[in-house]
């Protein structure tokens, strides 16, 4: 059995790490290469750095960040923001990323999916899904940085991305994000019994107990958190061994 991962996510804008609340309210969270090396030195098993206003900005990642981050540390990372294109890939992977996201680009293009897949491999490209949960319509997929809802059912959308050759999906709950009130474990559960590939559970997290529950009732692959670690609320080793006891398997 593959061991959990514990990701911290650094969200990029204008080459600062910051946070917010359910996608608003952003406030600086420090700087990101020094966060970077900070949680592998910390044990953090991958990191996630998404530019997030690279697609409504219309620009592409700053890839000269990638490269600086990529030189302090020694653990697997994945990038998102304004990819596209093949080309776009090349450029990070070449940078030092090990993987890519992609968001709105898929919902624009789907057949982005299939191609960067048969180009890079499965491996390499992570699918991030944007998802709200309202009585009149359900969790449904948003995009443009959770501007716009789509049409798309997010679990018959995880489904589909997986087929056009997703190697993993990056769950993020907007009605949860920022609110440290636990992950959105019925929607996290779901899409995880529905895809095969692994699913990051991300949005929400507040207390250790929430990561041992997007594990054990939730069957996420990976959790993921922001300013829980960046403020340092809560330490990756004493996470780590807080799993332990509540018999989750994790790398110490």
């Amino acid at each position: 059995m593959l061991t959990k991962r514990i990701i911290p996510c650094l969200d990029i804008k204008n080459g600062r790490c910051v946070k917010g609340i359910q996608f608003e309210n952003i406030r600086d969270a420090g700087d990101p290469v020094q966060l970077a090396k900070w949680y592998a030195e910390q044990g953090a098993d991958e990191l996630v750095f998404l530019d997030i206003t690279a697609t409504n900005e219309e620009r592409k990642t700053f890839a000269e960040l990638v490269r600086d981050i990529a030189r302090h540390i020694d653990i697997p990372f994945t990038v998102g923001g304004g990819i596209s294109s093949v080309a776009d890939v090349e450029v990070l992977l070449m940078a030092g990323a090990d993987k890519v996201s992609i968001n709105s680009s898929a919902i624009k293009n789907p057949a982005l999916i299939e191609e960067l897949a048969k180009h890079f491999g499965s491996q390499c490209v992570t699918v991030a899904i944007d998802t709200k949960y309202t009585e009149a319509t359900g969790w449904k997929v948003y995009t443009r940085a959770g501007t716009i809802e789509t049409e798309h059912a997010t679990v018959d959308w995880a489904k589909k991305v997986t087929e056009l050759g997703a190697g993993e999906i990056l769950l993020t709950s907007m009605n949860n994000d920022g609110t440290k009130a636990g992950f959105a474990l019925d929607i996290t559960k779901a899409v995880s019994e529905a895809v095969t590939v692994p699913v990051i559970a991300s949005g929400g997290a507040g207390t250790m107990q929430h990561f041992s529950d997007a594990f054990k009732e939730a069957n996420a692959d990976a959790a993921l958190a922001a300013s829980l670690f960046h403020f340092r609320e809560l330490e990756i080793p004493v996470l780590k061994n807080f799993l332990k006891t509540q018999g989750v398997d994790v790398r110490i």
